[in-house]
């Protein structure tokens, strides 16, 4: 009988089956063959127990989400769970990697602990409970589930509905309203996080990016993450301040610091442990849970009225308004931001990072804004103190330089500050600072800012006492551009920085010096640039270091000082040849002066990076008309019955590539061109041949690739290297293969 059923395929002799019939295994909801689900076109789990999935409508597409369900034990359960935490201040994430960091990590273990006390239930009932107990109180609420949900891009509130853009679907609405809590954190994406050292604080940072459509104009912010304020704390601390600005103080003051906050700690101990007499039960009451807690014999109380962190976070504002600057202590002291932006009551404060270190690098806000003018007012008339001077209504603005405490003194702040006499909506200000640490031209490379072929042509510049001038508007980095080689000025040589600008100028020679106008001071100490003019020549200088060359003064500073035959280095705000010369014009020099300059470099920022536009050469008529303008990138601009010619020796094209006009071309009537003007000029300076400066520059351009290959990016480094270079060439080379082998 056993082999006839094998031998009939498992049927008996009658025909019939001997085994039940088989069911097709199930569907994918995603397969366009599932029946039940045939609208269907994902379903993903972004989170354990939440699922995704995602219809196809006749519209677009639908974005569901599917949470763990609750039972009525388990509802009860997470009501006591949130009362619980009712009175407690519990930060939530800024962005979805926060929430997602959080969803996953869970409650820490003091919040276990409380929900182990509050809760007895079965480990799947306690799971689903603690997803929405976390979901609701250290999360973004409803809306964490497509927080947790890689594959949503962006978020649009433009409806009255929440519609998202997934990888593949786009868009798929929500059954979320547009409105809908912590929306703008869910579409946050976070791009940097750091702290900033304040005194013996440490406050962080984050950088975040929103996705959210119709929200914001802007998309990547900047976040202080200071310590959350109670019902009452600001009046506290209004109080605190108070108290200490009345205090009689026998004596000189020598740690401002330590004395704001010895203080503020003794006045504010004293009031959070007396306020009134409910203060008293409370924390009577707290102390005693807390004790109880310790031997399992109650619920640990979650309360941040008693924390012992409160009493640190407010002294943290009493000492950030007395002894820093207010709401933009942080930025000020952050070394990624160079730009800070208040512009009126009631507005972000805006702040632009440095480079593309955070962010895309262009300007960003922040959360922190002045609410009340007054205190606004206050900040700014403590900077212009800081450096000597008084605003009032008569004298409502300023132009300052700040070294604030904590600030290392090689970083130069300068600040544009104005009472709210002059601008709308009241003050403002307006912070520059600059980079801790001097760039190098090897920097400059890494970035793809500029060339080796225009480091070179700029140490050539430097090294024989040319002129150069940076153009450009404000932001492209034209100081730090000129600041970055100057090194390349000869170590025996003796620089002399003028103006205002000059505490900018970063000189390592022994033998340098800084003169600076001081216009905000007394009468009889004021320094014009007449007085710096005479003082530099006395000096006997090699190199005039002309920084910010856009006053009249500085303008007529840098014209007498084209005929002293010094070198010269300077920046201005121009941004391309045509609007230099108008410049010049309209600050009343003649136009032909402008011959007199050897090279002029045209730094541009675009999308928050920075790097040489162009850099050109001014030259006589003779010069010019050497030149075949239908292959040379060259030009001529006429001015009050002056014509002034220019070439561009070297550019950047719209793929990113630099270009130096230094081939030769062969010419109509076969004699060899050079298109580069500058050697001509720099062989007649230095009574050499053209060759031999051609020399010169190749041998210059392999140092630079040297610099490059090896990476010396430290200013010292590099300016005692090329000293070496300078006293014996033979032995540094010969002491770098050595190094290199």
């Amino acid at each position: 009988m056993a082999e006839t059923s094998l031998a009939n395929g498992g049927r008996g002799e009658d025909g019939a089956s001997d085994t039940p019939p088989q069911v097709p295994p199930p569907t994918p909801p995603d397969d366009p063959e599932a029946w039940y689900a045939s609208d269907v076109r994902a379903q993903y789990e972004p989170h354990p127990g939440v699922v995704a999935t995602i219809t196809e409508t006749d519209d677009g597409f639908d974005y569901r989400i599917r949470e763990p369900a609750l039972s009525p034990e388990g509802e009860d359960a997470l009501a006591k769970v949130e009362d619980h935490f009712a009175d407690a201040n519990l930060a939530r994430p800024l962005t979805r990697e926060g929430a997602s960091e959080r969803a996953a990590a869970g409650f820490d273990p003091k919040y276990r602990r409380i929900v182990d006390r509050l809760t007895d239930l079965s480990p799947e009932t306690r799971r689903r409970v603690e997803y929405y107990a976390l979901r609701d109180l250290r999360c973004l609420g409803e809306v964490t589930p497509l927080a947790l949900d890689d594959g949503i891009e962006v978020a649009d509130t433009a409806g009255d509905r929440l519609v998202v853009h997934t990888d593949d679907y786009a868009p798929a609405d929500t059954d979320l309203p547009a409105d809908a809590d912590f929306l703008e954190r869910f579409a946050s994406e976070r791009v940097e996080t750091h702290t900033v050292d304040f005194r013996e604080f440490q406050v962080p940072v984050v950088v975040y990016r929103e996705h959210l459509l119709a929200n914001d104009s802007f998309t990547t912010k900047y976040a202080v993450l200071e310590p959350d304020l109670l019902p009452g704390d600001e009046e506290l601390i209004r109080e605190c301040k108070d108290r200490i600005w009345e205090t009689n103080v026998d004596g000189v003051v020598e740690d401002r610091a330590g004395f704001v906050r010895e203080r503020a700690r003794t006045f504010l101990s004293r009031r959070l442990t007396a306020r009134n007499t409910r203060a008293w039960l409370d924390a009577a009451a707290y102390r005693v849970r807390t004790a109880l807690a310790e031997y399992d014999l109650a619920v640990p109380p979650v309360d941040h009225r008693f924390s012992t962190d409160r009493l640190s976070d407010l002294v943290y504002y009493v000492m950030r308004d007395f002894v820093g600057h207010g709401k933009l202590t942080v930025p000020i002291r952050d070394d990624l931001l160079e730009d800070i932006e208040a512009n009126r009551v009631g507005e972000r404060i805006k702040v632009v990072p440095r480079g593309r270190e955070i962010g895309h690098g262009e300007r960003a806000p922040t959360n922190l804004v002045f609410e009340d003018e007054t205190e606004f007012a206050n900040v700014v008339t403590q900077m212009a103190a800081s450096d000597g001077t008084e605003l009032n209504a008569s004298n409502p603005s300023a132009k300052v330089n700040l070294q604030p405490e904590g600030v290392p003194e090689e970083v130069t702040i300068r600040a544009a500050v104005a009472l709210g006499v002059i601008s709308e909506d009241g003050p403002h200000i307006s912070i520059r600072k600059q980079a801790p640490e001097a760039m190098t031209p090897v920097d400059l490379l890494e970035s793809g800012s500029l060339s080796t072929e225009i480091v070179t042509l700029l140490w050539q510049v430097y090294e024989h006492h040319g002129v150069v001038l940076f153009s450009g508007p404000t932001g492209t980095g034209k100081t730090t551009l000129m600041n970055s080689h100057m090194p390349f000025i000869p170590y025996r040589d003796r620089p002399i920085s003028i103006d205002e600008g000059s505490r900018e100028v970063r000189l390592p020679h022994e033998t340098g010096v800084s003169l600076t106008t001081r216009d905000h001071e007394s009468d009889y100490k004021r320094v014009s640039m007449a007085d710096l003019m005479t003082e530099c020549n006395y000096l006997n200088p090699d190199v005039e270091v002309i920084a910010e060359i856009n006053t009249p003064a500085s303008f007529r500073t840098f014209a007498e000082s084209l005929n002293t035959g010094h070198g010269i280095i300077g920046t201005t705000h121009a941004e391309d040849v045509e609007k230099l010369v108008n410049r010049v014009v309209e600050q009343g020099l003649p136009p032909y002066l402008l011959r007199e300059l050897d090279l002029v470099v045209f730094p541009r920022r675009v999308d928050g990076q920075r790097y040489v536009g162009e850099v050109v050469e001014l030259l006589t008529e003779s010069e010019y008309a050497k030149l075949d303008s239908r292959r040379a990138r060259c030009g001529a601009i006429e001015k009050d019955g002056t014509t002034v010619y220019w070439n561009t020796v070297a550019w950047r094209d719209s793929d990113g590539e630099f270009h130096l006009a230094y081939d030769h071309q062969e010419s109509g009537d076969g004699e060899r061109e050079r298109r580069l003007r500058f050697f001509d000029r720099l062989a007649e300076r230095t009574d050499r041949t053209v060759e031999e400066v051609e020399t010169e520059f190749q041998r210059k351009h392999r140092y630079v690739q040297y610099l490059e290959r090896e990476g010396v990016d430290d200013f010292d480094e590099l300016f005692a290297f090329l000293a070496d270079l300078r006293n014996d060439e033979a032995a540094t080379v010969e002491r770098v293969k050595r190094e290199s082998v």
